[in-house]
């Protein structure tokens, strides 16, 4: 079965299920591995279920227009987008070279406890020197690095999904 010719529902309940994969794997190295997330990291698993939100929103809706086929592409992209920059912005501090890492921070929970929304966004994405630690690899990839491709792949796909042209009526 080629998933390049599967309707619109069919790709987007497929990228809802590869964000809960990723989520459920990043949950499971954190209880089950002892890797606790830095605050990055716990942005980018935000990210992954707002993503994930998009595509279910999409593939329960189902639109028969190209048009609202589009406006979730869309939605999708900005969802995205977010999570690109933020596992970016972690990539990015895993390259700094330790003297040049931005010093450690306080834990999320304390940020959250002693200052408001936007301060704890702006603390967390300004890093801290635990977000630059490189706990995980796999095939020389970081978690982040692996996170920022999956952002990416996501992306493509909804986007895949969303404008494609369709060939006959009711195939959506």
């Amino acid at each position: 079965m080629n998933p390049f010719r599967w309707n619109f529902r069919a790709q987007f309940l497929a990228g809802f299920l590869g964000c809960v994969a990723l989520v459920a794997y990043a949950i499971y190295t954190q209880l089950y591995q002892g890797l606790e997330p830095c605050p990055l990291c716990i942005f980018q698993r935000i990210a992954y279920a707002a993503l994930a939100l998009v595509f279910l929103a999409g593939f329960l809706h189902g639109p028969r227009s190209a048009g609202g086929r589009r406006a979730y592409g869309v939605l999708v992209l900005i969802a995205a987008a977010v999570g690109i920059g933020i596992a970016g912005r972690h990539v990015w501090l895993q390259t700094l070279p330790k003297d040049l890492m931005p010093s450690c921070g306080p834990p999320l929970s304390f940020l959250r406890e002693t200052m408001g929304p936007l301060e704890v966004v702006r603390k967390v994405l300004t890093g801290s020197g635990n977000c630059g630690d490189v706990d995980w690899t796999m095939l020389g990839l970081s978690m982040p690095a692996w996170s920022l491709i999956g952002f990416v792949l996501l992306a493509f796909w909804g986007l895949f999904a969303a404008f494609r042209r369709r060939k006959g009526r009711g195939r959506h």
